[in-house]
């Protein structure tokens, strides 16, 4: 697309969408989807055809060192010659669309064009190894569709959403500053979304506006260098004149036991209305026990595809399921991103670990579901470059922060130990520590001179920060109590005795007064 390379933030702003509105916005994102799945069929094969002809074939032999300018020009030659280009592709989009009447009328030409360059961009993954295969795209999976400039088509103007005869009124909230400056901004181009939220579909416009995006007072950032230790469920960090371990997403609601009582309801429905779908039942040795487990869900096959019957209350349910976690995975966005916030007010100069959150995934599942660290490792970095600054990961083999000690000593440590004691005598919080260390790493070397001539200044914040930590702890385990407490005395409360031991409690009352 050819947009400008001008700054660029988005302001969202939700819809006010009535019933016939809500029904031809559907029939248009029903037109565009089609559309998309037609275009990126089409970018598969002529992505085949590019990697099948002769130019690619000699790019590919030529050394990735040597003759980069002569490989470069093959493969523009592959694409040219497959007709694999992103200007081929939105022509392709606009004929396909013109070819069907219907989908011509639902659609402007800037429409048909990105939706062209979005399926060649889903197939470039492809080609340059990025990914494995390409998704088309089911009707809930498809949720946006934009213009390319605010000049025609997809619009707003005049604090309205014109699409071809449909005006839409957005709901402005005239006292909230972002979405005044976004207001006052200009308009690059817009984009029309739809959300599952409350089990209705909500409607949002989000204009991606030209320039920088509005900064509250409190979210100032300054200059300086801040070491960053990532961690599954808390995050340390060490600044100039600052420290501090915050956890991830605290009091988050996991509606643990709302989400398994619907996964059964799903496995069970699905089992009942489709039992060929499904191995048989077998017994299994768990122990000194013999258990009866259920049957794993047949594959399906080229030749073979399984079909699913799914009823109206298997799709209800699952609807809930996806409510509950969205609501969960918003309330832990959010509070990331207040403490990245929080990290940026003592420095835009970010040190870390690389560390693989995926990795993690596959251990702690649940944990990182709730917790998010990926989202905020990501969001750190993004909020840290558009501040000016930088984000910069090192290798954890050669710095090994964990086992440093102030000599430069390494001595392995248990994940269960949380507490370093050092050969020097001190003692400090494992994680406050690599964080002191990683302000100290320098093109993956870590500076143990650096960092031992900086620690009496720095122990008073590491200490203050572990203090605060220990007490925010307690905290929160004396409310988890208090709340445990109340719970068990209001199920006590409500448990209603029977009349003749109301009664005997009464008359002893009575006599004792």
């Amino acid at each position: 697309m050819a947009y400008s390379k001008t700054p660029s933030f988005i302001t969202e702003i939700p819809l006010k969408v009535n019933s016939q509105q809500n029904r031809e916005l559907l029939a248009r994102f029903q037109a565009a989807r089609q559309l998309y799945n037609v275009c990126l069929h089409e970018a598969m094969v002529r992505m085949e055809q590019c990697r099948k002809s002769q130019p690619y074939q000699e790019a590919k032999k030529l050394s990735r060192q040597k003759d980069k300018a002569k490989g470069k020009k093959l493969f523009q030659e592959a694409r040219e010659q497959a007709r694999y280009t992103e200007y081929s592709l939105q022509s392709f989009a606009t004929s396909t669309a013109n070819n069907s009447k219907w989908i011509s009328d639902k659609l402007d030409a800037h429409v048909k064009q990105t939706i062209g360059t979005r399926a060649f961009r889903a197939s470039e993954k492809v080609i340059f190894g990025r990914t494995k295969k390409v998704r088309f795209k089911i009707t809930s999976r498809f949720k946006s569709v934009e213009g390319k400039s605010n000049q025609t088509g997809l619009r707003f103007i005049d604090n309205k959403v014109v699409w071809r005869k449909l005006t839409l009124q957005p709901i402005i909230d005239w006292t909230n500053p972002v979405i005044v400056h976004g207001l006052n901004s200009r308009v690059k181009y817009c984009r029309l979304i739809w959300r599952f939220i409350d089990h209705k579909i909500r409607w949002y416009v989000q204009l991606i506006n030209e320039g920088l995006p509005c900064q509250k007072p409190q979210n100032y950032t300054v200059d300086g260098v801040v070491g960053m230790d990532l961690n599954i469920s808390n995050v340390a960090f060490v600044a100039d004149n600052k420290a501090g371990l915050l956890p991830f997403a605290p009091k988050v609601p996991t509606y643990q036991k709302e989400i398994t009582k619907l996964q059964r309801k799903l496995d069970r429905s699905k089992r009942i209305h489709n039992p060929d779908n499904y191995e048989p039942d077998f017994e299994s040795k768990v122990g000194n026990k013999i258990v009866l487990k259920k049957g794993k869900n047949k594959k399906s096959t080229k030749g073979n595809k399984i079909e699913w019957v799914n009823t109206k209350t298997y799709s209800r349910n699952k609807r809930k399921l996806a409510n509950l976690n969205r609501i969960k995975s918003s309330y832990a966005k959010s509070q990331n991103r207040r403490l990245v916030n929080e990290i940026l007010r003592h420095g835009n100069e970010i040190k870390t670990e690389n560390v693989s959150v995926k990795g993690w995934q596959k251990r702690y599942g649940k944990a990182i579901s709730q917790k998010s660290p990926g989202f905020f490792q990501s969001e750190l970095k993004r909020k840290a470059e558009n501040a000016g600054g930088q984000f910069t990961k090192f290798s954890t083999q050669k710095t090994a922060l964990s086992q440093t000690h102030s000599s430069g000593i390494r001595i392995k440590k248990k994940l269960s130990q949380r507490v370093h004691h050092d050969v020097n005598g001190f003692k400090m919080h494992r994680d406050l520590w690599s964080a002191y260390l990683a302000r100290h790493v320098y093109d993956d070397s870590l500076s143990v001179l650096d960092a031992s001539l900086d620690y009496p200044g720095s122990e008073p914040i590491l200490l203050d920060a572990w203090r605060e930590f220990n007490q925010q702890s307690a905290n929160r385990v004396g409310e988890s109590e208090s709340r445990k407490y109340h719970k068990s005395s209001e199920q006590m409360s409500n448990k209603r005795l029977p009349t003749n031991q109301i009664a005997s409690k009464g008359e002893k009352l009575d006599g004792n007064a």
